[in-house]
């Protein structure tokens, strides 16, 4: 019985490095992202390709194999496919469960005719992408962005503005996107250019630029046009402020922080779609907006909610001190990695934002710990009908599957979850379903939520979309 499990893993580890340059040629020659319910497989190694079909398992209570997927990834392969998104994990169950009498060939091949022939998209040329800051969520972007440059012509990273620390600014700026604690090391190459001032990650120069005044930057003067320009640092939240970066060679700006006044306050997934093509300042909102309001969303189509409140357990930040000292906010003085910290949020109130339309009054609190990275939010909700814990989650579990939020809701339902488990989520949230409490009308959710590269992954989000590569998904739900 050992060998026979020993022979088997052997021929599916032997599927998994058959697909890796099938995967590659696809993303770097045509733009196309393979996917396995959600979880993108490219630059994926063996053993992650094999972790994320056993994963289906937690989801759809039933095998993935890859045996299934891999005649699925040859097809697509032979197909004239325009830049797309195709789930091979969903195509495999969705066959498996209705063919319809066709041969998996014709099946594939009509699940993606939407992105094939006269019907695909052609895109030329790419976008331009600048960061303003270079810290936390900066250098998470930096890792998104070039791991998305695909062909070229999607999103690509040409410059970071900072100011200058030191005389080996450039170096240590590389070693940080190079090595960090908390999400290890980057994934792949960087070197530096002492000369031109330039990071090359991947392959990629990315310009740095060293200014303390946004107004003074000429982006034209480093072949920078057209640029979506990703503001980090929360300098500056209002119009008045983050209209300073409009120069020349910036179209658009994006503020990674809540937006005050009128800048309005994008959730992906949930009001990307309000984004016109005049608004040329957005905010992306914060990592607990991002969080909470997706599942939020989902809950109020299904059940309707009358009020409730979100406590959030968040991990410490940059904000607070190591020790004890001065801090202007209240109780964020107290040294972090000792304490937890009660303190504000201001994400109850950014709901409104998202949502305008939602009808409930939502009171919200936090607390920090002594915590790198994680956070969670515990949604406690009066509901306008009752229901229970069994068609909660079941509703949550599909919406996690099959709906619009897919890429910002994420189900677990793992036994011995903890928060360094979500290290590195793409999702804006998790939903623990074993944790759910309902008790009639009374739901309490609790919601994982990597801060730092969760939300990084919402900013991009926002980001394609607005340039035009947020490319279509396949098959269709």
């Amino acid at each position: 019985m050992t060998s026979d499990h020993f022979a088997d893993w052997k021929r599916r580890e032997a599927l998994a490095e058959a697909m890796i340059p099938i995967i590659g040629h696809l993303y770097r020659e045509r733009d196309v992202t393979i996917l396995v319910h959600s979880r993108s497989l490219v630059n994926k190694s063996v053993i992650s390709i094999l972790k994320t079909h056993k994963y289906v398992r937690q989801i759809e209570s039933r095998e993935l194999s890859i045996v299934d997927t891999f005649p699925i990834l040859q097809i697509i392969a032979d197909l004239d496919l325009g830049p797309s998104r195709i789930d091979i994990g969903k195509l495999a169950l969705a066959y498996a469960e209705d063919s319809n009498g066709q041969t998996l060939e014709e099946f594939v091949t009509a699940a993606v005719a939407g992105a094939t022939g006269e019907n695909k998209l052609v895109r030329d040329g790419h976008t331009d992408v600048v960061l303003y800051g270079f810290g936390r969520i900066g250098r998470l972007l930096a890792r998104l962005l070039v791991e998305k440059s695909g062909s070229g012509n999607g999103l690509r990273l040409r410059a970071v503005v900072v100011r200058r620390g030191s005389d080996d600014d450039l170096k240590k700026r590389a070693s940080l996107l190079r090595r960090d604690s908390i999400h290890g090391q980057f994934n792949g190459s960087i070197s530096i250019d002492e000369e031109r001032n330039l990071i090359i990650a991947n392959g990629v120069e990315i310009q740095v630029i060293y200014s303390s005044d946004p107004t003074t930057v000429d982006y034209t003067e480093y072949g920078i046009d057209d640029a979506i320009l990703i503001d980090n640092t929360g300098i500056w939240r209002d119009r008045e402020g983050l209209s300073k970066h409009l120069r020349p060679g910036i179209a658009k700006v994006v503020l990674t922080a809540p937006g005050k006044g009128d800048v309005k306050n994008i959730v992906h997934g949930v009001n990307h779609g309000t984004i016109a093509d005049d608004d040329d300042v957005i905010s992306c909102a914060s990592c607990t907006t991002n969080a909470i309001v997706p599942p939020l969303k989902a809950i109020e189509d299904e059940f309707g909610i009358v009020h409730g409140h979100v406590e959030t357990v968040h991990s410490f930040t940059n904000d607070q001190n190591l020790l004890d000292n001065f801090h202007k906010g209240d109780r964020r003085g107290r040294s972090a990695p000792l304490n937890m910290v009660l303190t504000e949020t201001g994400a109850a109130s950014a709901i409104k934002k998202a949502m305008p339309d939602f009808g409930a009054h939502i009171s919200g609190s936090s607390i920090r710990v002594p915590t790198p990275d994680v956070s969670m939010a515990i949604l406690n909700l009066t509901l306008k009908k009752e229901t229970t814990k069994e068609e909660f989650n079941e509703y949550l579990r599909n919406v996690s599957l099959h709906s619009g939020l897919k890429r910002q809701i994420d189900f677990t339902t793992s036994n011995d979850a903890v928060s360094t488990d979500f290290v590195g989520s793409r999702h804006a949230s998790i939903v623990d379903a074993n944790a759910t409490i309902v008790n009639g009308s009374n739901a309490i959710v609790y919601l994982w939520y990597d801060n730092e590269f969760g939300y990084s992954c919402q900013v991009v989000r926002v980001v394609q979309h607005i340039s035009g590569v947020e490319y279509p998904l396949f098959p269709q739900d």
